[in-house]
């Protein structure tokens, strides 16, 4: 969707974030930790979806796909994020389930004949690139976010690979480097801009 010449993926995985999808990941928060457990066993056993239907697991995780494309390095796909998708549907955001559906149904009739999963990488770019104020786009975006970047026990993010991505260590708890500005001076860093 961006000229991978003009940006990064790695400088556009740190400094992206838009209000909207900054919004959804303040509200998601909470339920976090209960969506990933449950998605975590299921993709790792690759197990049936909970509330997901083929057709709309394939499309969920072709957007996520493009949102965090394979490339030289793993994407969302790779790092199991539909699965994440899936349980967040199930448990925590069951109410928003209908909306998404009709969301979805609502971008493949705009395709006719074809699915959004069926399209070329190259038409999905085209095709999302004018949805990206879109509300299902924006609460894919968060999702898609949350299943590639959380802790790898709790359902996305698997063999860490979106920590691998930024380069960060993981496996960190609140309490210890580089958490906090009291990291930053018991390392020897400082806080004050200097």
């Amino acid at each position: 969707m961006t000229n991978p010449e003009s940006v990064s993926r790695r400088s556009f995985l740190q400094s992206s974030g838009t209000m909207t999808g900054a919004a959804y990941l303040r509200m998601l928060a909470p339920g976090v930790a209960a969506i990933t457990q449950a998605a975590c066993s299921a993709r790792d056993e690759e197990a049936p979806f909970a509330v997901l239907a083929a057709d709309e697991a394939r499309d969920f995780a072709a957007i996520a796909a493009r949102i965090i494309p394979t490339t030289d390095t793993p994407g969302a796909n790779e790092a199991g994020v539909i699965y994440f998708i899936d349980r967040a549907f199930a448990e925590e955001m069951n109410g928003q389930l209908e909306f998404a559906r009709e969301q979805l149904s609502a971008f493949n009739i705009q395709l006719g004949e074809v699915r959004f999963a069926d399209l070329s990488e190259k038409d999905q770019d085209e095709f999302l690139e004018g949805k990206q104020s879109s509300p299902l786009f924006n609460m894919m975006w968060a999702m898609t976010m949350f299943g590639f970047f959380s802790m790898p026990k709790h359902g996305g993010n698997k063999n860490k690979i979106g920590w691998e991505l930024i380069g960060f260590e993981g496996d960190h708890g609140p309490w210890s480097y580089p958490f906090g500005y009291y990291d930053a001076e018991v390392h020897g860093e400082s806080t004050d801009g200097e």
